[in-house]
């Protein structure tokens, strides 16, 4: 049984940057796909799909790469885990490596990057970090 569904998305993303493979799938979340929207939307993956199915919906991601073939993904981890969670406030969530990575938060505005949390002034449970 999977404990953590999450945790699995993102070791699925990072062994699949290892073997440079263009696609990965997994089984499907509101969660899996917000957090896939963040990615997106900052630019660490291509795109992403929802295929519906029969018993359960499958998420795939197109992973991004540089010209040349280096990784975009370079690390991703998960930060607030199910035996520990890591709940930040808006004015203490800092820029990851200088703006060069960013956090991925769920808030009650839904799942945003840091960016766009301390935008709009709103903290919540820092899900994962991607450099």
């Amino acid at each position: 049984m999977l404990n953590d569904p999450i945790a699995d998305m993102l070791t699925r993303i990072r062994n699949a940057t290892r073997i440079s493979r263009k696609n990965v799938s997994m089984p499907a979340s509101r969660m899996k796909v917000g957090i896939a929207e963040v990615l997106k939307t900052e630019g660490f993956i291509e795109n992403y799909e929802v295929k519906e199915g029969k018993p359960a919906s499958t998420l795939e991601i197109q992973l991004k790469y540089g010209p040349d073939g280096e990784h975009v993904v370079r690390s991703i981890e998960r930060v607030s885990k199910p035996g520990c969670r890591r709940y930040l406030g808006a004015k203490d969530i800092r820029p990851v490596l200088s703006g060069l990575g960013i956090y991925v938060v769920s808030t009650p505005k839904g799942v945003i990057s840091d960016r766009t949390a301390r935008e709009q002034n709103v903290g919540g449970e820092i899900l994962c970090k991607v450099c």
